[in-house]
């Protein structure tokens, strides 16, 4: 036999060995590897390279390597060299109560916390961005002076990027109503005073103040139409003995002097839900519930918000509010699709910020008080509310980063 030709014959046999190798290869890892580069393998065969040739399996993401962003998880990070976002001398929203630095306030390392996520970047709030994204638009805010405490840093966020002669200004007060308008963008923020979400009538014919579960505010027909709504209830239902707002409940035309406070909330905050779901079409309006808003009022000097200059470390820090009203109203939401009702959760931000609120700087002459009253108690420092700037300004930048993550801008 010719030499030459069985050596040809033994390395055609060989390629061919080689060939089918590569390929058996190819398709074991293949299945579990779909993202074998087949051009570069392929390539290398051409050129006859095997001992040349490399190739990499990319690892596809499991459910349980993938994250979500969740912009309420996170911490407070300090940065001394941020700018203000808005001059509070210069805004004109601000009530007595929340202006801080208007009523001498002589500390400001509460306003040089940012919070940030873990997961995730949470764009700064961009004014402009907002208003052109809900250009020719309504956004409102209902609910209790904590809704309204959100809606006077939206306006002064907003107004700070805009001409004063830009604006549109209205004060209500026999609607219980705030309303600032941006003419160039015909985009409007609105506030509605209804701390309960559902009736509370002061004028009831049997001389007592009567909260109505299962009817809804009366300026509710103000909210129709708005095509984003933020709202909040649960302050006023758990204020004690002399504070408490009402003397009787009504539920399916029937007066009720006594009836646990957990009922009741959770049938008045059904009462808003289902009006929700009778009149709000979630493929045109963005519903928000924000989440309660971390109290700091218990008369002892490890939780009482007097006097206090640092935040709260402590993640096991409890807050002053019932937890069986935040287990209402989550289950209620968690009803809801996540296109009907979005929850936006300030809680566990707010429950570090101890250092926040008003305190004593709710009055302009706080000084004079302070000498006058040996008892601060008896000046009720504001530990509910917050310093504006303040809080309430990442409670409304965690708004627009929902919006943004969430809203489809018009074509």
């Amino acid at each position: 036999m010719d030499l030459k030709s069985t050596m040809n014959d033994s390395w055609k046999i060989c390629s061919i060995a080689t060939l089918l190798g590569w390929l058996f290869l190819f398709m074991f890892f293949g299945k579990n590897h779909p993202s074998i580069n087949l051009s570069n393998f392929i390539n290398a065969i051409a050129h006859k390279k095997p001992s040349n040739f490399t190739y990499n399996f990319v690892q596809q993401p499991t459910q349980k390597s993938k994250t979500t962003c969740n912009i309420f998880d996170g911490r407070w990070v300090y940065r001394p060299d941020d700018n203000f976002t808005y001059n509070a001398l210069n805004c004109p929203f601000i009530e007595e109560k929340m202006s801080c630095q208007k009523n001498a306030r002589p500390d400001f390392e509460y306003l040089k916390w940012r919070w940030e996520a873990i997961n995730c970047e949470i764009p700064l709030f961009n004014a402009i961005d907002m208003m052109e994204m809900l250009r020719n638009k309504r956004m409102i805010l209902a609910g209790d002076s904590l809704n309204r405490n959100m809606w006077e840093s939206l306006a002064c966020l907003l107004h700070s990027s805009v001409p004063s002669s830009s604006v549109e200004l209205h004060d209500n007060s026999t609607i219980s109503r705030l309303f600032w308008k941006s003419k160039e963008y015909n985009f409007t923020v609105e506030f509605y005073w209804s701390p309960f979400l559902v009736e509370f009538n002061t004028n009831h014919q049997s001389g007592k103040r009567v909260l109505v579960l299962d009817k809804l505010s009366p300026n509710s027909k103000m909210w129709k139409g708005a095509d984003v709504m933020v709202f909040n209830s649960g302050y006023w239902w758990v204020q004690p003995g002399d504070y408490r707002r009402w003397d009787l409940f009504e539920y399916e035309g029937k007066l009720i002097d006594d009836m646990p406070v957990e009922l009741a909330y959770e049938r008045g905050m059904r009462t808003w839900a289902t009006w929700i779901e009778n009149n709000v079409d979630p493929n045109i309006a963005t519903v928000f519930f924000r989440s309660i808003s971390a109290e700091h009022k218990t008369k002892t000097s490890e939780r009482w918000c007097y006097n206090k200059t640092k935040l709260v470390v402590d993640d096991s820090y409890a807050s002053d509010y019932p937890n069986y009203l935040v287990e209402i109203i989550e289950s209620l939401i968690n009803g809801f699709s996540k296109s009907q009702v979005k929850y936006l959760n300030i809680t566990k931000l707010s429950k570090y910020r101890i250092e926040a609120h008003p305190s004593i700087y709710r009055y302009k002459d706080w000084k004079i008080l302070t000498q006058k009253n040996e008892d601060i108690l008896s000046l009720h420092p504001d530990c509910s509310h917050w310093c504006l700037p303040g809080v309430p300004d990442t409670w409304n930048r965690l708004l627009y980063a929902s919006l943004l993550f969430d809203i489809k801008r018009d074509a």
